[in-house]
């Protein structure tokens, strides 16, 4: 295991390239998963990652030695706890970093169940709402230009192995896709159909904005039919991942 003292080393500095800038992640076509179940993740989806990096100060931690020594093939840094820390992108460091390749899921030519999302930019809000998508079995989630990045080391983390089965395509003109889409299309608003009143056993694609101003006013005229969350509490309104997943485990409730 090769280790590094220096944040001048060329090692580190791409791996602190990685986790802050989107640009080099788009760049290299690689990013920086985080902790040992995240690790975990990846390996169960057949994906092997181009390196690890661990603090000298978790060597002593029972699962991250175990899985140094499960892939004693791959590249094995290591750094002093005060420069892992400068690139860990929790505030308490796990321990261990794993870099990979950002993986290219095969997205089906015509899905059945889909995920459409606008300007989401909050990256926890983004990893859990890609988690309860690939909970909920949807086949492509399609993230508009204004997202945060889906492959920032925060929203893998909040995904929680998401990225690892479920197809994310970026950076996508939603009106287009929301014109080509051949089943029908949801936009989420404050204002519409009751949801539970919908029949979702088709092929159905849902929009959901912005966490402050919602769907743009012209996808929202795009859609085929605006719904609404029904809440007998004195709420405004859902967290944007909260009101995904219901949408999302509705359409699964009903084609149980």
């Amino acid at each position: 295991m090769k280790s590094i003292i220096s944040r001048d080393n060329p090692s580190f500095k791409q791996l602190r390239k990685l986790v802050e800038s989107a640009r080099e992640r788009r760049k290299s076509g690689q990013t920086v998963l985080d902790g040992v179940h995240l690790i975990e993740s990846c390996l169960a989806a057949g994906m092997m990652p181009r390196m690890l990096v661990v603090s000298a100060g978790a060597l002593d931690n029972a699962e991250i030695a175990a899985l140094l020594d499960s892939l004693r093939g791959v590249q094995q840094l290591m750094l002093p706890p005060s420069l892992f820390a400068e690139i860990s992108p929790v505030e308490t460091p796990t321990g261990i970093l794993a870099v990979i390749d950002v993986p290219r899921l095969h997205v089906p030519a015509r899905p059945g169940f889909a995920l459409l999302l606008q300007d989401l930019q909050d990256p926890g809000n983004l990893g859990s709402l890609l988690r309860s998508a690939a909970a909920a079995g949807v086949q492509v989630a399609w993230l508009s230009p204004g997202c945060a990045d889906a492959w920032h080391p925060r929203v893998l983390r909040a995904g929680m192995g998401a990225h690892f089965v479920l197809p994310i395509v970026e950076r996508v003109d939603l009106a287009a896709t929301v014109a080509g889409f051949h089943g029908m299309t949801l936009a989420a608003c404050l204002q519409g159909e009751p949801l539970y009143d919908i029949d979702l056993k088709g092929p159905v694609a849902f929009m959901i904005g912005n966490e402050g101003t919602g769907l743009g006013q012209s996808l929202v005229d795009a859609a085929s039919r605006r719904f609404t969350i029904p809440m007998p509490g004195a709420v405004e309104s859902l967290n944007a991942a909260a009101a995904a997943a219901i949408c999302l485990f509705e359409r699964v409730r009903q084609t149980r």
